[in-house]
């Protein structure tokens, strides 16, 4: 009996709306305001706080999402978003941590970038990937309550994991 509950489940789930930040290049590129400055009245003040207890800079887009650009290791930086609203299944409450790391020229991803990420989700730990419309975004799913280390250690994850992808699939570009 059990299957078949899971099936009615995963086709609900199907025919949800997907939920997903802003994308770059819809964000205005303005610098970043000082850490814990606020722009929507739905970004989850928690996230704010944790990010302002790390000294990360950061913004929020519409949608009320915490969108941060780390700079990294030969002129290279990556796009990172903490999404404010938290998933919820059964007992389960997750937060999402986004990057980008890869943009398609047409709708559908070419047979070997797809396979290339499919391969590459077995072999992470915290995350995996999606497919956003043309962008490839790497996603962390951590506890909606977890603490400021967690968060940043998923923070960290989705960096690494998207800036390398990015460099794999497109060599020198740094769109993200």
């Amino acid at each position: 009996m059990r299957p078949a509950i899971s099936l009615v489940v995963i086709a609900l789930l199907a025919t949800l709306p997907p939920c997903s930040p802003a994308r770059a290049d819809e964000v205005p590129a303005e610098a970043a305001p000082p850490a814990g400055a606020v722009a929507s009245p739905s970004a989850d003040p928690r996230v704010g706080a944790q990010l302002d207890e790390l000294e990360y800079r950061y913004e929020v887009d519409r949608d009320g999402d915490y969108r941060l650009t780390f700079d990294l290791d030969e002129g290279r930086s990556q796009l990172v978003y903490v999404i404010s609203a938290v998933e919820r299944f059964g007992a389960h409450r997750v937060r999402e941590i986004w990057a980008p790391a890869y943009r398609g020229e047409a709708e559908r991803f070419p047979e070997e970038v797809a396979n290339r990420l499919l391969e590459d989700a077995q072999m992470q730990k915290l995350g995996g990937w999606v497919k956003q419309g043309d962008v490839a975004m790497f996603v962390v799913k951590i506890a909606a309550d977890a603490s400021t280390q967690a968060l940043d250690d998923g923070i960290d994850h989705a960096i690494r994991a998207a800036d390398w992808m990015e460099t794999e699939l497109t060599g020198d570009t740094d769109e993200f």
